[in-house]
């Protein structure tokens, strides 16, 4: 049993999502199973009134295991697509099915849906394809023949799908292999219309559900600090006990304060710019615990606990999904367009 990790600490207990995360553990990939398809039976999409509970429940989890939470968080985000596209019910087959998510472009060979008289079909090769031979289905972007991008539905257990030779040599997240995958005329399902998988305001929603996971890494970090200093609270490590303190209250705030916005009266227009502060917050959030916390330990949790080791390099590497000067630029350029000062 895992500790939940709380956004509003001063509400009482954990909502229904988070129970289930807080009562479960799992270390491997084959335990995270049952608490993907026990959280995706039950949970709604983010903006649905239960966005607290959501991301609790992702934190939860990613503060027990980062590569848990990297199996269950596209599950989750997958099946809340499908519901916001009004498609679920008609495209997932089963409850016992796993689902990912890839939208990364890249390469010389980029993914093409093409429609014929017998349907859709997917060919070219799609990167950074997550955990491609463990999942049951995906979501796919491919591009159109008359321009854009639309969003498809695949069975990954085609013969026309041919992940490619493991090239995966990341220290972290060394379990959540991704690579790319080859599509040979692999039957496709569309979902939604060309262009709404990245226009709709659940697209950032999502984005902050990731933000979530990393949070939950910090506090994974954070909380071994605070065992290693509790003992002794007098001596230097406390500083940076106390400074981390700060940097998870930071994060903290943000993704509360994005739930209450996104299950409030949500702005369409401004959601972009939300999810760009609450990704940016907690990533700086996380890269503060990390330093810190090797500053206050020193090496030989990094050598001997193997958790700990691990929890960083997974974390370390999870957080480049946020692209650090790139976004803050991005989040910029939003800013300045809007005409007005925010602050």
């Amino acid at each position: 049993m895992s500790t939940c990790v709380s956004l509003d600490p001063g509400r009482s207990g954990p909502g229904p999502l988070a129970r289930i995360a807080s009562e479960s553990f799992a270390r491997t990939l084959e335990e995270a199973v049952p608490i993907a398809i026990a959280l995706g039976a039950i949970a709604p999409p983010p903006g649905e009134g239960q966005s607290r509970d959501l991301w609790e429940a992702m934190a939860t989890i990613a503060a027990g295991d980062l590569g848990v939470a990297r199996l269950v968080e596209p599950h989750l985000d997958a099946l809340a697509i499908l519901d916001q596209a009004g498609r679920k019910s008609s495209v997932v087959r089963s409850d016992d099915e796993l689902w990912g998510v890839y939208a990364a472009e890249g390469g010389t060979d980029p993914l093409t849906a093409t429609e014929q008289s017998g349907g859709w079909f997917l060919s070219g090769t799609k990167p950074w394809c997550s955990l491609a031979s463990r999942l049951d289905r995906a979501l796919v972007t491919a591009h159109l023949a008359r321009g854009g991008r639309a969003l498809f539905a695949v069975d990954l257990g085609h013969e026309g799908v041919h992940v490619l030779a493991d090239q995966w040599h990341a220290r972290g997240l060394t379990e959540v292999v991704s690579t790319a995958v080859e599509f040979a005329a692999v039957p496709a399902v569309p979902v939604g219309a060309p262009g709404w998988y990245l226009d709709r305001p659940g697209f950032e929603y999502g984005g902050i559900g990731v933000a979530a996971c990393w949070f939950g890494g910090a506090v994974g970090i954070a909380r071994t600090l605070f065992a290693a200093v509790a003992p002794e609270p007098g001596t230097l490590s406390a500083m940076h006990l106390g400074a981390i303190d700060i940097a998870i209250e930071s994060g903290r705030r943000a993704l509360l304060e994005a739930t209450e916005v996104v299950d409030g009266s949500p702005n369409p227009r401004t959601a972009k710019i939300l999810a760009k502060r609450v990704r940016g917050t907690v990533a700086r959030a996380c890269e503060e615990v990390i330093w810190r916390a090797a500053h206050a330990l020193g090496p030989a949790p990094l050598a001997l606990d193997n958790a700990h080791a691990k929890r960083v390099a997974d974390l370390q590497l999870y957080i480049r999904q946020h692209h650090a000067e790139r976004d803050d630029e991005s989040l910029g350029a939003l800013v300045a367009q809007s005409g007005v000062a925010p602050w």
